[in-house]
């Protein structure tokens, strides 16, 4: 039955789950910590921040992502037949899974004037998308604690 429906139908109604939780999948909590650890030039430390601040995500969080996370990889291997590569991707799905707060949005105040490049919103979305494109680009993601894994890896419904 999925194989008649319309693939952007699907990917526009996961896209709109996501949008309309109450908290985005990244957190309120986690998300300036997000975009501190991606403005980070030594890849080491890059990699270690953005690692330890993913898996301090609340568990259904994090399974959830890394289920996505999986999915979204296997979309971008089909990008010949799709055009969705891993930046497409994370530019499409960065505003449902990584947002500020309404307090910590810096969306301007006036929409009508034109956003430069900037502009601190147009960085703010710059670094949630290259947030989301680390995540797609790492080779491996190291398990999660053993509490997690059990449930990640379970058979059992």
């Amino acid at each position: 039955m999925m194989s008649e429906m319309d693939v952007n139908a699907i990917a526009g109604t996961l896209k709109l789950y996501f949008r309309e939780l109450p908290e985005p999948l990244f957190t309120d909590e986690f998300y300036p910590n997000f975009a501190e650890g991606i403005a980070l030039s030594d890849p080491v430390a890059k990699k270690s921040c953005m690692l330890n601040v993913l898996l301090s995500l609340p568990e259904a969080n994090l399974l959830t992502f890394l289920f996505l996370l999986d999915h979204l990889k296997r979309v971008a291997e089909k990008e010949a037949v799709n055009k969705m590569s891993l930046h497409n991707l994370a530019t499409v799905f960065h505003p449902t899974l990584l947002r500020p707060s309404e307090k910590e949005s810096k969306l301007p105040a006036n929409p009508s004037q034109p956003i430069t490049m900037t502009d601190s919103w147009s960085l703010e979305v710059m670094s949630q998308v290259q947030v989301l494109l680390y995540f797609l680009q790492l080779e491996a993601i190291p398990a999660p604690d053993s509490k997690r894994r059990s449930i990640l890896f379970s058979t059992k419904v």
